[in-house]
């Protein structure tokens, strides 16, 4: 995988007369992982949706790796190297795991042939051998042949994590990655992410959990109301003064 950088550049967007994201500018530098955080409603989702073509822009620019991306549609940003995950849990429940990481391999079919071999019957085909290696990385090996809706939601939740990493992409983008983990699972995507890093991989996170955020990213970026109102580390940003009002409110702060 080729890390990817990635830039936000006066991003707006409006729906009806709502407006849920104003002039929103950031820069996730390539192989690096920042945070994207903010109270509940603050326009976090619909930035990742803008990131990945899911909506478009009123207003903005977006490159990865340089290259502007604004009117690119979804469906063709993943084969520019962008993956993600969904807060709400997108795994087909009545598949296997196995067979629900080979279905995340669809974007690296070179043409017809690739798309007609039976890869899921193949077992030495290279996608099955990839899948499976990138279970026994994280520990999962054992679920392999398990159908998704008998698993735990936190095994679930770390599978989701996994499926997006195999398209192979440059920018992986984690909507809450640890939200409903026990400790122990948390730990296990701590390892999981260090390795994705290790490999060179850029992330951008959206999390609540700040202990999370803290041990993972090196930078945070936080919005209120759609807009961008503070931007540095972690220790920067809970120490300035409208962040601590968006999530404590005016007195509190």
């Amino acid at each position: 995988m080729t890390p990817l950088s990635l830039s936000v550049e006066g991003l707006t967007k409006s729906f009806g007369g709502l407006s849920v994201i104003r002039d929103l500018s950031f820069t996730v530098p390539a192989g690096s992982a920042t945070a994207l955080i903010g109270p509940n409603g603050a326009g976090k989702s619909t930035a990742f949706n803008l990131i990945t073509g899911v909506y478009r822009p009123d207003a903005g620019r977006i490159r990865l790796g340089g290259k502007d991306i604004t009117g690119t549609p979804s469906r063709r940003r993943i084969g520019l190297g962008i993956a993600r995950n969904f807060q709400n849990i997108r795994l087909m429940p009545h598949l296997s795991v196995l067979e629900n990481l080979l279905v995340g391999q669809h974007v690296r079919a070179g043409g017809l042939i690739d798309l007609l071999t039976p890869y899921r019957l193949l077992p030495k085909h290279r996608w099955r051998a990839e899948a499976l290696a990138a279970l026994a990385e994280c520990g999962l090996e054992r679920h392999a042949a398990e159908r998704v809706q008998g698993l735990p939601y936190g095994i679930r939740k770390r599978i989701d994590v996994v499926r997006a990493t195999l398209s192979r992409p440059g920018l992986l983008l984690l909507d809450e990655p640890a939200a409903g983990l026990n400790p122990t699972e948390t730990q296990a995507l701590h390892r999981h992410l260090d390795m994705l890093r290790a490999r060179g991989m850029t992330l951008l996170i959206v999390e609540h959990d700040m202990h999370f955020v803290g041990r993972t990213c090196g930078h945070v970026v936080v919005l209120n109301f759609g807009e961008k109102i503070a931007e540095g580390s972690l220790a920067e940003v809970q120490r300035d003064p409208l962040v601590r009002e968006a999530y404590l409110g005016g007195m509190a702060a």
